[in-house]
């Protein structure tokens, strides 16, 4: 039997012990992302480009301080980025718990609402950033694509996880019920995480050398990021409207289409993340963004819950690939002494994808009506589709 020595010493293990503070900082982001916009538009009385921005605020925040985060990693190491992160989630949960309490002064409200979807970005992006290159540095760079798809599979999987769960504490009797009951385990489970985060051992930065500037980082992975904002607009259609879609079209079950969209995320992960380094990420991407496409052209015309529950998983399916497909080559395209710039860089356009498209397609929702949502998203990751084969053309030609 092999000792815990040696069991402790497994990359998988190493890894999963840090990853934990990324799924801590996305079952924070799961737990009010179905209460929200309803909150917002049935309890406070805004509309629905106020409810999709409520939801989008934190991915634009996110997109705020990647950059900051990324740099603040290269220079001081990953642990503290990962402290600092859980922390300003915590304050995010308080900022949650105190919107709850003011339900019926809506300005107050709305406000706190608003300063808490702002602090769960930032505490997004430092976590995560931080917990990616903290165990980039624990288990080596070549392990860089493991470490990714373990963050997503956290990331997703926490969502999958938080969702529910904040259906059901939404649910229950004030005055520890609804947004209340959500903002207060918001709060809990990052201070929990933090004080475990204390107590490991931190990794410093992996290389010293000289940073590029960020334009220069920006710039090489820019066409790689296209891509990801393209795909991104439809979870962006999952996350922020579809609870409104089920609402609007009087159904039950909204938490589990994101639940359902979780976990096939995370299995289509498990599952197939090798073929990345089998296959190529650029052909990977295209597969996955077609069947991205497909999902939402199936919540398009969905015409009930089974329907709407295969378009999200499809969805799901279908968006699970795209960030370590691509992600892996954007970073290995600079120096590992700006390693954290450019994963912020490459984020970026997740961030930008997701944040824009809560307030666009509430426009579209507006002028449309919820069906064409899901059309929109779906020709923006066919957009995406066509940027990856043009990408893998032009290699081909530069290498001929």
């Amino acid at each position: 039997m092999p000792s815990s020595q040696s069991v402790m010493a497994h990359p998988t293990v190493r890894i999963l012990a840090v990853v934990l503070f990324n799924l801590i900082c996305y079952v924070d982001i799961g737990l009010p992302m179905a209460v929200i916009p309803v909150f917002v538009h049935q309890h406070l009385g805004y509309n629905t480009v106020i409810a999709g921005l409520a939801v989008s605020l934190q991915y634009l925040a996110t997109f705020a301080t990647r950059a900051q985060a990324g740099r603040f990693v290269d220079a001081k190491g990953a642990k503290p980025a990962v402290l600092i992160g859980l922390a300003t989630c915590a304050a995010s949960g308080g900022a949650l718990l105190l919107s709850g309490l003011f339900v019926h002064q809506a300005t107050p409200s709305i406000l706190l609402l608003i300063a808490s979807r702002i602090l769960m970005g930032a505490g997004e992006s430092w976590t995560a950033t931080g917990a990616i290159l903290w165990n980039i540095g624990r288990v080596g760079a070549e392990r860089t694509a493991q470490v990714i798809s373990w963050n997503g599979i956290t990331s997703y999987g926490g969502i999958a996880l938080g969702a529910p769960v904040g259906a059901v504490l939404s649910q229950m009797a004030p005055p520890l019920g609804g947004l209340v009951a959500v903002g207060l385990l918001s709060a809990l489970l990052p201070l929990l995480g933090l004080g475990l985060a204390a107590r490991y051992a931190a990794v410093p930065p992996v290389v010293r050398g000289e940073a590029m500037p960020f334009r220069q980082v920006f710039w090489r992975v820019l066409p790689y990021g296209i891509v990801l904002a393209c795909g991104s607009v439809g979870f962006g259609a999952i996350s922020a409207c579809l609870s409104l879609y089920f609402a609007d079209r009087h159904w039950s079950g909204a938490a589990l289409g994101l639940m359902i969209f979780g976990i096939v995320f995370v299995l289509v992960r498990l599952l197939f993340s090798r073929q990345i380094g089998l296959r190529g990420g650029g052909v990977v991407a295209v597969a996955s963004l077609v069947v991205e496409v497909a999902g939402l052209l199936i919540l398009w015309r969905s015409g009930g819950v089974a329907a709407a529950d295969l378009g999200a998983a499809l969805t799901g399916a279908g968006f699970s690939l795209v960030f370590p497909a691509l992600g892996v080559e954007a970073v290995t395209r600079v120096g590992a002494h700006n390693r954290g710039a450019a994963l912020g860089a490459f984020s970026v356009f997740l961030d930008i994808g997701i944040g824009l498209s809560g307030p666009m397609l509430g426009l579209v929702i507006h002028g449309l009506g919820y069906g064409p949502m899901f059309l929109v998203a779906a020709l923006f990751t066919g957009a995406g589709v066509g940027a990856t084969l043009l990408l893998r053309g032009r290699a081909r030609t530069s290498v001929a």
